[in-house]
């Protein structure tokens, strides 16, 4: 079956994250996002793609910070009530029935219950007509105890963390699962 290329969503599974930001007024703001990927291992840095009218996208611009969180499949309900679009001065936390998690190097709060949580500081914005690309730098990165072992390796069979492909209908929520490691 030949697929439009921009179709490439129901061939590829993308990571599903909540990026969380504080707007320069304070208010707590979480975006789902799938667009997310690291630039090159070994390096710190992450580059994310974001349509040019996000809420998320204006509090990086003007804060410089953000956390990416890294949700387990049953935070899916969660996930859904971030992707609503919600007027800037919603308090995303509350809507969603997210835990704040104080976060160890930056100002906006991680996302309590996640499996892990990368906490960023804005390197590059590259600008194109459409959308914009964030290139961001872990300053600290954190594993949840309950699914990381003692040398760091994920338990990704419980910690079931949250990835998504695209079908006719929408999206699909889906999770690694064990093969030969």
């Amino acid at each position: 079956m030949i697929l439009k290329p921009s179709m490439r969503g129901q061939v590829l599974p993308m990571p599903v994250v909540l990026i969380s930001t504080i707007s320069k007024e304070g208010v707590r703001n979480a975006a789902p996002w799938g667009c997310i990927m690291p630039i090159l291992r070994p390096t710190d840095e992450i580059a994310i793609a974001s349509w040019l009218k996000r809420d998320t996208l204006e509090n990086i611009r003007d804060t410089g910070e953000f956390v990416v969180n890294v949700p387990s499949v049953e935070m899916a309900e969660a996930v859904d009530v971030c992707a609503k679009n919600f007027p800037p001065e919603t308090d995303e936390f509350e809507e969603a029935g997210l835990v704040p998690r104080p976060s160890a190097k930056v100002a906006p709060p991680g996302i309590g219950g996640c499996v892990a949580w990368m906490e960023c500081v804005l390197v590059e914005e590259i600008l194109r007509e459409r959308y914009s690309l964030i290139v961001g730098r872990v300053v600290h990165l954190e594993g949840n105890d309950d699914f990381f072992d003692e040398k760091g390796g994920m338990d990704f069979e419980r910690a079931r963390p949250m990835s998504m492909i695209m079908g006719p209908d929408g999206i699909c929520y889906t999770h690694p699962a064990r093969g030969d490691c």
